[in-house]
């Protein structure tokens, strides 16, 4: 009875694992160390401190002005496109006009080439031996050379004319080719300016109510404060300002004081900073070009100590900034999302050169 109990408490014999088990069971072992490793931290890696708030704010800053310099691309963009657009329609309306002048060339053509067709022609030797009236004769074959002249003509006229709209084709085709590309760029510049914009969001909403609240008092210092969309007029000061141009465009200006910031915005009820300098001096009756890379060419370049309201004043080395200097180290300018437009020093970001438009 005893051995019997003994017996029955006797663990059972286990086979040894061979081939693909054994194999099995030595990776399942190795994954298992592996994880147990993991799992105590042993020879894990340390994690990545978190930024400062003075890290996310730098960061930030720079991605507010690495959209402005995309946004400025767009424009340019957006202003080749809108040129290439208007070089594809007129060339468009050009082929039209040549392809419909060649159809009635060829139809008078064809009319012509009828009426010889269904006429029929004798020698004109043989006509003139047979008829009975010579003279009559030679003077419809007078005629018949004349005819046969103004084919010509219209054949000239014909191959002359598909030529002609074989090149308006061919410009066209480059244009439409031109037009292409200038869309690409701004879907490309379109997605870069969406994506660092968002990009700052989303950074700046990792500080402190706190943080975030010296960030934008910071960030209005730096772009120089300024009225409020309440008070536009607050800021306002006699501006000796050297001609009546100049002076209706910084009255402009004073008028945008307070509206929103917006990538890609002329007004009027929104503005970026070369859409705000274009249309202040569009309202003084002077067309200028859409980018600031583009307005500084505008004009006399004049040095900084030779400032005078109405100047355009450009930022940073790649000339992606632009406001409209109105005296006393002032000027007024949309800074970036988030900040409207307002009066700010001049002093206040680095300063890349001056224009003097009118």
């Amino acid at each position: 009875m005893a051995a019997h109990r003994r017996s029955a408490h006797r663990k059972p014999k286990q086979r040894p694992l061979t081939g693909s088990a054994a194999r099995t069971a030595a990776t399942l072992a190795l994954a298992g160390a592996a994880t147990a490793g993991s799992v105590t931290g042993a020879g894990a890696a340390p994690a990545e401190p978190a930024p400062t708030a003075t890290q996310v704010r730098a960061k930030g800053d720079r991605l507010y002005h690495d959209a402005e310099v995309a946004t400025e691309k767009y424009n340019g963009a957006r202003e080749e496109a809108a040129t290439a657009t208007r070089a594809v329609d007129a060339l468009a309306d050009e082929a039209a006009r040549r392809t419909a002048r060649l159809n009635t060339a060829r139809h008078a053509l064809g009319s012509l080439a009828t009426a010889q067709y269904r006429s029929g022609t004798l020698d004109p030797a043989v006509q003139l031996a047979l008829s009975s009236d010579p003279d009559a004769y030679l003077q419809r074959a007078s005629y018949l050379d004349r005819v046969g002249d103004r084919q010509n003509g219209l054949l000239r006229g014909i191959r002359r004319q598909v030529s002609q709209i074989t090149r308006v084709k061919a410009r066209a085709d480059q244009e439409t080719e031109r037009l292409a590309a200038r869309r690409a760029e701004l879907r490309e510049h379109r997605t870069a300016i969406r994506t660092k914009l968002a990009d700052a969001r989303k950074l700046l909403d990792t500080l402190t109510a706190d943080e975030r609240a010296a960030y934008e008092r910071a960030a209005d210092a730096r772009h120089g404060g300024g009225p409020s969309h309440a008070d536009r007029s607050a800021g306002r000061a006699p501006v000796a300002a050297p001609n009546s141009r100049a002076a209706q465009a910084i009255a402009f200006a004073h008028g945008a004081i307070g509206k929103p910031y917006v990538w890609g915005a002329t007004g009027p009820n929104a503005f970026d900073c070369s859409g705000l300098t274009q249309a202040a001096w569009k309202a003084a009756g002077v067309s200028l070009p859409r980018t600031t890379y583009t307005q500084i060419n505008a004009g006399a370049r004049i040095p900084r100590s030779r400032l005078a309201p109405g100047d355009l004043v450009f930022f940073y080395s790649g000339i992606s900034h632009v406001g409209l200097y109105i005296g006393g180290g002032q000027m007024i300018h949309a800074p970036r999302p988030g900040a409207p437009v307002r009066i700010a020093p001049v002093d206040e970001m680095p300063f890349a050169g001056a224009t003097r438009v009118a």
